[in-house]
């Protein structure tokens, strides 16, 4: 289960992933975000950056339309 949640789905690069590593560097170590965003850029580059930046990407899930949820562990 998810210790937080993220929506940025209205987020453009490079936000996406500035976004998401604000809210995974107030995580707890183990603790996990879940992130929802769009295709496209967003999709494509906040699992790999969130990989380069040591972050387990534990799955990456198509929710509706052109909503993605990536989930990630600290």
């Amino acid at each position: 289960m998810a210790t937080k949640v993220l929506d940025i789905t209205k987020e453009h690069c490079p936000m996406t992933f500035v976004k998401t590593k604000i809210e995974l560097s107030k995580l707890n170590e183990g603790d996990i975000l879940e992130v929802l965003l769009a295709e496209g850029e967003p999709l494509d580059n906040v699992p790999r950056n969130a990989k380069e930046q040591g972050y387990n990407v534990l799955s990456v899930e198509h929710v509706e339309g052109t909503t993605y949820k990536v989930v990630i562990k600290k």
